[in-house]
């Protein structure tokens, strides 16, 4: 646990300082998050293997898959309306980027010439198809508002997604690394780091759906309002 603080601390400054310094790059976030869920792969087959050496049935390697699968998709979640938020409502114009153009780009790379960057763009690749499955009305009003606007959002739209989402902000950061790490710790003090993947799949699941539930509600409602005559001259 203490490895995971530091971790936790190094990867919140790294993406400060990156930001703070205007060197953002697609390579930078697509490594961060690789290196988030390689160190969340090893806490959920950790844990997992604790409890297999206190006696528990095989079947914990079900619930931690099943549990590690839900977190994956829970952050893929998060991480997308998160990115939406910052391009729609604080005026960080950061790339948005759509699987149709990262399929393409990544057709164009062969793996005899850039085999790293082949491999980190496939598994961005992946993770973006992911994130739009997941939320595929906030990808279409990603893509009208891309294709109407070309990256200059007007002020009214700027200030409704501002109202319309933000209250979902801190429900978002719940499912992120912080409130997940306390729970952590609690649990294993308390010496019972089984519930944790319960936690992980009942009361976060739970949040999840709703937000998506909501968000999507959200994106299909402004898409709509974008749309009308009085908005789309």
């Amino acid at each position: 646990m203490v490895l995971h603080v530091c971790s936790n601390a190094l990867d919140n400054a790294d993406g400060q300082l990156a930001r703070m310094t205007r060197r953002e790059s697609r390579k930078g976030r697509i490594i961060d998050s690789v290196a988030d869920h390689l160190v969340f792969v090893s806490i959920y087959f950790h844990l997992a293997l604790r409890c297999a050496r206190q006696g528990f049935s095989p079947a914990i390697w079900v619930l931690a898959l099943t549990a590690g699968i839900s977190h994956a998709l829970q952050g893929a979640a998060a991480d997308y309306y998160r990115s939406t938020y910052l391009y729609f409502a604080t005026g960080a114009r950061i790339e948005l980027d759509s699987s149709s153009a990262l399929r393409s780009e990544y057709k164009k790379w062969t793996w005899g010439q850039r085999p790293w960057d082949k491999l980190l763009l496939a598994l961005y690749l992946n993770f973006t198809r992911q994130q739009e499955m997941l939320a595929p009305h906030l990808k279409r009003l990603r893509d009208t508002t891309s294709e109407l606007f070309h990256g200059q959002i007007p002020s009214w739209l700027e200030q409704r997604y501002r109202d319309s989402a933000g209250q979902s902000l801190k429900g978002w950061g719940l499912l992120m690394t912080n409130s997940r790490m306390l729970v952590l710790f609690a649990l294993l003090f308390l010496g019972q780091p089984v519930y944790y993947f319960w936690f992980e799949l009942i009361p976060l699941n739970f949040l999840f759906v709703y937000l998506l539930m909501r968000q999507e509600k959200m994106a299909g409602s402004l898409e709509h309002l974008i749309i009308t005559p009085q908005h789309s001259v």
